[in-house]
């Protein structure tokens, strides 16, 4: 297989983005914009982006495996976990479906939650046509849990960090919009007005799991993004 080889000023961006590597997992600070795995749009996602990378960087002449155990919204950043052996994804897959996998999340909201921290649970239903959950009680819905911690106020913003109890469609921009507390940038559910970037502030900020193949404990952070100004953790 011929990768598209990244320019030195690229490898030197996906080196310095890389948070843990070894044989069997690379776990990636992806930018918001960047897609994990092809879409209808026909971009390169960062899967096959990586591979060339690992193609190039590690003399690699045959193909380079760079498996997607999980995916993250285009307009969010933060921690995406790669499998780079079809073992580790296999165990990977079953970890997130069987919420082994612990994420973390850091929201810039326009309001203000009226408690500090709390328990959300909603029932929510997916728009395939509209890509847009929406909170209801209609046959179908499936439950929604996560827990929400208010971290910071700015002058015109609220940091919430959020750990989600489930894992379903659009579930922290649908659950804290519901709430009132709807993410900066993100049109779809409810801000006033888009980001500059086309990105929402929604940052994967920790993630932490058992190795799937070494079977010890990783916990891994990245930084927000600069344009989250204001912010300090």
């Amino acid at each position: 297989m011929i990768y598209r080889q990244p320019g030195p000023e690229e490898f030197d961006d996906l080196q310095r983005r890389i948070v843990y590597e070894d044989n069997h997992l690379l776990v990636f600070n992806k930018r918001a914009g960047e897609i994990v795995q092809g879409d209808k749009t026909g971009d390169e996602p960062l899967s096959e982006t990586l591979k060339a990378f690992v193609a190039l960087r590690d003399d690699k002449p045959g193909r380079v495996f760079m498996g997607v155990p999980h995916r993250l919204d285009r307009p969010v950043s933060g921690l995406v976990v790669f499998a780079k052996t079809s073992k580790a994804l296999e165990r990977l897959t079953e970890m997130f479906r069987n919420g082994e996998v612990h994420k973390t999340y850091l929201a810039l909201c326009c309001g203000r939650p009226e408690k500090p921290e709390g328990l959300l649970e909603d029932w929510m239903v997916r728009n395939e046509k509209l890509n847009k959950s929406f909170v209801a009680s209609s046959s179908g819905a499936k439950l929604a849990r996560l827990k929400y911690r208010l971290v910071q106020d700015t002058d015109r913003y609220h940091l919430l960090e959020v750990e989600l109890l489930t894992g379903r469609h659009h579930q922290i921009r649908c659950q804290l919009s519901h709430m009132g507390c709807c993410i900066k940038g993100d049109l779809k559910y409810g801000a006033p007005r888009s980001n500059p970037d086309g990105s929402i502030c929604l940052h994967s900020y920790r993630t932490s799991f058992i190795h799937p193949v070494k079977k010890t404990p990783l916990e891994l952070t990245a930084p927000v993004p600069s344009s989250w100004k204001g912010i300090s953790l």
